[in-house]
C-alpha cells in the first residue's frame, strides 16, 4: 500500500458539526417527521450518526446510486443499483450524502425523487466541493467545505478502503 492518509477534518470536529446539524434539522422540521434517505455506501456511517442527533420523529431508507468505480474521479455514468423500499409520496425527506463534488449523481437522483411526490425534498452532505460543481444543486446542509482533493474516512473509501477512519483524511500517493 503506497497510499498515505493525512488527517482533514478530526473526529472531534466531525463529531462537533454532526451534532450541530442534528439540532438545526431539527429545529427545521419540527412537529414534523422526517424520512431520511441514505445514499449508500458512503453516507452511513455520516446518517447513523446524524439520526441519533435529529430530535423529531426519523424514519430510514436506502438507495445505491453511483457515478464512481474504483478510481478517485467520477466516471460520468450514474446508476441506480438499489432503490428505495416504500413510497416517499407526502413525505418530508433529507437525502444524507457523504460527499458532494461534480453534483452530477446527486442532480439526476433529486431529479427522480421530486417526480416521487415528496412533501419536501432537501439534501444534507458531510462533505462539499463546490468549486468542482458541474450541476446545480441546493444543498441544505452541509457538514464541512472542502478543497478538491480526494478525502476518505467516515463512509468514504478509496477502492473500498479507508471507510471506517473516524476522521477526514487526505489520500497521498495515488495517482
Amino acid at each position: 500500500m503506497s497510499e498515505k492518509i493525512k488527517v482533514l477534518v478530526s473526529e472531534k470536529d466531525v463529531d462537533e458539526r454532526i451534532e450541530a446539524l442534528g439540532k438545526q434539522i431539527s429545529k427545521d422540521y419540527e412537529g414534523k417527521q422526517v424520512h431520511l434517505i441514505c445514499v449508500l455506501k458512503g453516507g452511513a456511517f455520516f446518517m447513523c450518526e446524524l439520526a441519533k442527533r435529529i430530535t423529531v420523529p426519523v424514519s430510514l431508507d436506502f438507495m445505491s446510486v453511483s457515478s464512481y468505480g474504483d478510481g478517485t474521479a467520477s466516471s460520468g455514468v450514474v446508476r441506480i443499483a438499489k432503490d428505495l423500499d416504500e413510497s416517499i409520496e407526502g413525505k418530508d425527506v433529507l437525502i444524507v450524502e457523504d460527499i458532494i463534488d461534480s453534483g452530477r449523481t446527486l442532480y439526476y437522483l433529486m431529479d427522480i425523487l421530486r417526480k416521487r411526490n415528496p412533501s419536501s425534498l432537501h439534501l444534507c452532505t458531510l462533505l462539499d466541493k463546490p468549486e468542482r460543481r458541474e450541476k446545480d444543486v441546493k444543498v441544505d446542509y452541509v457538514g464541512f467545505e472542502i478543497p478538491d482533493e480526494f478525502v476518505v474516512g467516515y463512509g468514504l473509501d478509496y477502492a473500498q478502503k479507508y471507510r471506517n477512519l473516524p476522521y477526514i483524511g487526505v489520500v497521498e500517493g495515488v495517482e
